[in-house]
């Protein structure tokens, strides 16, 4: 009879063992990016037959078996990491407590709304349309002050972090909240001894950022830009052509293109543009705020093509530097006879 027992008590020490090795043991397979996605409005059946169509549990036996023990009745849309060897009970727990893993939204240099819209749709739950919706939704938008034309001054090229499951509003009120750490009372006022409110601060820092990843240059090509707008001529900005023609592979701009009817062209209008026309970085305005008192109006790249810019005060002096830039160009990637000077 004891002997009889020792076996029964055996028996039942291995099925324990083997039962909690299958709950609590290596169970789950990594998928492919190392994320479960799951959607909202997915049903308890859908996200099981998930787990096994994306190959993350190789049945559902011992997950039906813990879902009764653990009371997993709600099923919590969002992205969650998988690990490799991942326990039954672990992954369960997870999905049961809605422990997803946030998305970092990393933003650097967007030239475009459609660009946004087309990151934003890639990294969350929305799509794309939805995102590009509310960045064209002025009634949106006036919420925070803004307009479709100054949207993307909201934007600074940081890394944000969302839910995956979230809406294009929370993840642009992360980005507004953000412009608001940023604008300090002490960057409101540079801006305002400059003669700029914030948006054109933002503005003009766009179009620095676009002319030139020199950091050292940044301040004086915005105090150039500031002149003109002084003296009430127009900025000719070659980047505003550009995003006014939506083409950024333009590498020369040629006088075919400075007829474009924008308001985004500077050529053709005197001014700062309605809006940015990318997302500058924090440097650059900063840049722009602490801009040095120059007396220059003109400004072109150097021949060297080293980034860098070479500055004068008259029209004399800069079109000869604009020839010597012009020959290095022809010389370089052969002659074109239209192509347009500032």
């Amino acid at each position: 009879m004891n002997k009889l027992l020792k076996i029964i008590l055996a028996i039942v020490l291995l099925a324990g063992i083997f039962v909690a090795f299958k709950l609590i043991g290596p169970a789950a397979h990594k998928p492919e990016d190392g994320f479960l996605y799951v959607k909202t409005g997915t049903t308890m059946e859908q996200l099981k037959q998930q787990l096994t169509n994306d190959s993350i549990l190789p049945g559902l036996t011992w997950f039906n078996i813990a879902e009764k023990f653990l009371s997993f009745d709600e099923v919590k849309p969002g992205k969650y990491k998988i690990e490799g060897g991942m326990s039954v009970v672990s992954l369960l727990r997870m999905l049961r407590n809605g422990s997803q893993t946030p998305v970092s939204f990393v933003v650097t240099k967007l030239r475009t709304k459609e660009q946004l819209a087309g990151k934003m749709g890639k990294a969350f739950e929305f799509d794309s349309t939805e995102a590009i919706r509310f960045l064209n939704n002025n009634d949106s938008l006036a919420h925070y002050g803004l307009d479709t034309n100054t949207v993307m001054g909201a934007v600074l090229p940081l890394t944000y972090e969302n839910k995956w499951n979230t809406t294009p509003e929370a993840v642009f009120s992360k980005f507004n909240d953000a412009y608001k750490n940023f604008w300090t009372a002490d960057r409101k006022q540079k801006a305002a001894q400059k003669g700029l409110n914030i948006t054109q601060v933002i503005t003009l820092a766009s179009i620095v950022d676009e002319e030139t990843n020199a950091s050292k240059e940044k301040g004086t090509i915005a105090s150039v830009y500031m002149n003109r707008i002084a003296k009430g001529m127009p900025l000719q900005a070659d980047p505003t052509v550009k995003f006014a023609l939506k083409d950024f592979t333009i590498k020369r701009v040629l006088f075919k293109h400075l007829a474009t009817p924008s308001p985004f062209n500077t050529y053709r209008n005197k001014g700062l543009p309605p809006g940015p026309i990318c997302t500058p970085q924090e440097a650059t305005l900063d840049a722009v705020l602490n801009a040095p008192t120059t007396a220059y109006i003109y400004f072109v790249a150097s021949p060297a093509f080293d980034g860098t810019h070479d500055f004068s005060t008259n029209y004399e002096d800069h079109m000869k530097l604009a020839k010597k830039y012009q020959e290095a160009l022809n010389q370089r990637f052969g002659k074109i006879q239209d192509t347009a000077k500032k």
